[in-house]
Order: structure tokens, then sequence, then C-alpha cells
């Protein structure tokens, strides 16, 4: 069994699709970022940097204590690795994979958050923040087009890199992105969403998603906290 620290966000539905293609057993245990959650100490614990997804695995490998993975990738990673599966076997193919994934947190997860942040949650509209980070948007979506390019997957093969990237394009829309102008990646969207281990995962805990407008005390927690 493996429990699931999990708000339903793009970081959030990467890990449920994951354990939903690899067939492991999970509980969800919800973080409800809005309410401060991520800040309690028994989460933070867990995932120090206070921010979900999280896994305890009851079942490690090693047969020990169960383990606690925190950060979207490093959780991808080691849940490719328990398995065996998502992940080439091959130093080559390995690497090309690591690539693409790295390039998924380290880049278009990050630009595209300050997307939404500067774009639908931002108090004050500033048009250069929205001009910047929707620019940048745009180039992420045409590196992704680009590579997708004569390839089914981004990596050839279904892997742990097809399933960083395809939830940060789900609200494309709201990032200002029409897939239209990006025929690779809306083909590979169109292709990985028919997958029925990605519908499951898009839906775990869809009844926990924040469906009014952000109060004072949300915004609070989710743009206004400093170290403590």
């Amino acid at each position: 069994m493996i429990d699931l620290y999990y708000w339903p966000t793009p970081n959030g539905w990467k890990i449920s699709i994951a354990l939903e293609e690899l067939g492991l057993e999970y509980e969800v245990k919800p973080v409800d970022i809005a309410k401060g959650q991520q800040f309690a100490p028994e989460f933070l614990a867990i995932s120090p940097n206070n921010k979900i997804p999280a896994i305890v695995d009851h079942a490690p490998a090693d047969g020990g204590q169960p383990l606690s993975v925190f950060e979207s990738g490093a959780i991808l990673l080691y849940l490719a690795e328990k398995t065996g599966r998502l992940l080439p076997a091959t130093a080559r193919g390995r690497a090309e994979v690591l690539e693409w994934l790295f390039w998924q947190v380290g880049g278009l997860g990050p630009m595209l958050g300050q997307n939404h942040h500067f774009r639908i949650y931002s108090p004050q509209k500033i048009p250069y923040a929205i001009e910047r980070y929707t620019n940048e948007a745009h180039r992420l979506y045409t590196v992704l087009d680009h590579r997708l390019e004569g390839r089914e997957h981004i990596c050839g093969a279904y892997t742990i890199a097809d399933i960083a990237c395809w939830p940060w394009i789900v609200p494309h829309e709201r990032q200002g992105m029409s897939l239209a102008e990006f025929p690779n990646l809306e083909r590979w969207f169109a292709a990985v969403a028919e997958r029925p281990a990605v519908q499951r995962g898009l839906v775990v805990g869809e009844e926990l998603r924040q469906t009014s407008p952000l109060d004072e005390e949300a915004r609070k927690h989710l743009f206004g906290q400093r170290g403590r």
C-alpha cells in the first residue's frame, strides 16, 4: 500500500496517473492547500518543502520501514524504479527520459505555474508579468511540439516523461495557449488523454477541487507564506 498525499493539481495528477498506470494499490490522503494543511507538522515530516504531492511506501523494495518520498519528479522516478516500468533499462534510454523529466520539473512546471499565477490569481493584472510568462509558455510548448515531431511519445515509448508533462498541458486555455498552433503536441495530448489509466488518475479527488474564488485565507496559504 502507498499513501498518496495529494490535492488535484497538475503535480498531484502526475502521481495519481502514475499509480494508476503501474497498477499500484494506494490510498489518497487529501492535503487541502487552500486551508494550509501543507504546513502541518505531520505533513512537513514527509514533505519538508510544504508542497504536494508526497508518498509513503509501506512496502519498499528493501523490506524496511515505510519510505517517504517528496517532489513529484522524484516520486515518478521512485515508482518507475520500484516496478521496473515506464523507464528504459538502457543507459541511453534512461538518460533521455531523465532529460525530459528534469526539463518538466525545472522548466515546464515552474514557468506554467507562474503563468497561472499572473494570468489567473494575481489580484493586480501586471501586463509585463502576463506577457513574460505567456511568452515563456509559448516557447516551452514549441520545444515540446518540436520534440514530438515524428515521435508517438516524448521519448518514443510512453514513459514517466509523458506522465510528468501531460498534466501541465491540461489547463492550456488558462495559460493563453491554443493547441491548434502545436500540431504534434496536440496529437500527443489527445492520445495520452485516451489512456484509461490517465482518465482514472485525472479524476482522483475531483470532488476536492476549488470551485469558488479564493478568499483571503486561501490566498495567504497559497501565495503569502514566508519561511518559518
